[in-house]
């Protein structure tokens, strides 16, 4: 399930729509759950658990860690898991540091 603050749940062809609109998509599964099940193709994996700490990285130390530019506040991103739960979880963090 994944989810966005202006449509709480996308499907996967809406997921597809916006990445070619330029969305970070943040995968929030645990490391071994993407070894298991497969990652979604350009996504970045960061676990639930880091995520906080992640958002609020030197934007370097952030691409260093993750290979990927560090979100900006303004920036659209979305999140996913495997059953919705954690990406709920990581949409609220993240608009508790201030991302819109």
């Amino acid at each position: 399930s994944l989810c966005a603050t202006a449509a709480p749940d996308l499907s996967y062809q809406e997921l597809k729509d916006l990445k070619k609109a330029n969305v970070l998509h943040i995968d929030v599964r645990e490391r071994w759950e993407i070894d298991r099940f497969g990652k979604i193709p350009e996504s970045v994996n960061i676990p639930l658990g880091e995520l906080m700490e992640a958002l609020q990285m030197d934007p370097t130390e952030f691409k260093e860690q993750y290979n990927q530019k560090m979100p900006s506040k303004s920036d659209h991103v979305v999140f996913s898991c495997l059953a919705g739960t954690r990406s709920k979880q990581a949409l609220g963090f993240a608009m508790s540091l201030g991302f819109s």
